[in-house]
């Protein structure tokens, strides 16, 4: 990868009450391979809940954080295709959306399950880096990452975002992946009683798509 802190586009979002057939179908037949044609998105992964306070998860992995106001991306975000319209305007609720640097990745295999940990306050990240030295000492832990926020100041408020009526946005994550849904449960009960402060979701991985050796990285 070219940058050693690459970034990472977080999103945690609720589909509107009878409208999780029309998300499923804009983000499986457009927008996946939308975002990944972006110059500088390397890997996007898509999840649903388990458990937890949102229903869906997703992240995009790109070269660096400034992809993410590059003019590429920004001219993709203000001209919205009809579908994507008709989702950020009826369907997406409590859209929680950060630029994040990835400022710790461990592991190299991704699992079929995820936990997130969402720090609406800067989290204590030599904890959090401990914590994943500890987990991957085990199979079921394939890989964890930290992701801490960019600072927001003079981002744009793109088309999308106002369609959406605005966004929240999270000080750093936690992310642990495992490799079945007996040990992701467990994990986010323990992490709930860890990380009282932050908000814990657990997912199941729907689909991923990827260039290369994003999908390792």
């Amino acid at each position: 990868m070219a940058n050693a802190e690459p970034g990472i586009l977080a999103i945690w979002n609720d589909a509107a009450p009878g409208r999780d057939a029309d998300f499923n179908l804009w983000f499986q037949s457009e927008h996946l391979e939308e975002r990944l044609g972006v110059p500088g998105f390397l890997y996007g992964r898509r999840h649903q809940a388990i458990s937890g306070a949102c229903g869906y998860f997703n992240f995009y992995v790109v070269e660096s954080p400034a992809v993410l106001t590059s003019p590429a991306y920004l001219e993709r975000l203000n001209n919205p295709t009809p579908m994507t319209k008709m989702i950020m305007s009826d369907v997406f609720k409590n859209m929680n959306r950060t630029f994040c640097h990835r400022t710790l990745r461990r592991g190299a295999m991704r699992g079929a399950y995820a936990v997130t940990v969402r720090f609406n306050d800067a989290p204590d990240q030599a904890r959090l880096a401990a914590l994943l030295d500890e987990l991957l000492t085990d199979i079921k832990f394939p890989s964890g990452e930290i992701w801490m926020a960019v600072d927001p100041a003079g981002q744009p408020v793109a088309e999308e975002e106002r369609l959406r009526g605005g966004d929240k946005k999270i000080k750093g994550a936690l992310m642990v992946d495992t490799i079945w849904q007996a040990d992701a449960e467990a994990l986010g009960a323990r992490l709930q009683k860890q990380f009282p402060e932050g908000e814990v979701g657990v997912f199941r991985v729907l689909c991923q798509l990827g260039h290369g050796e994003a999908f390792a990285t």
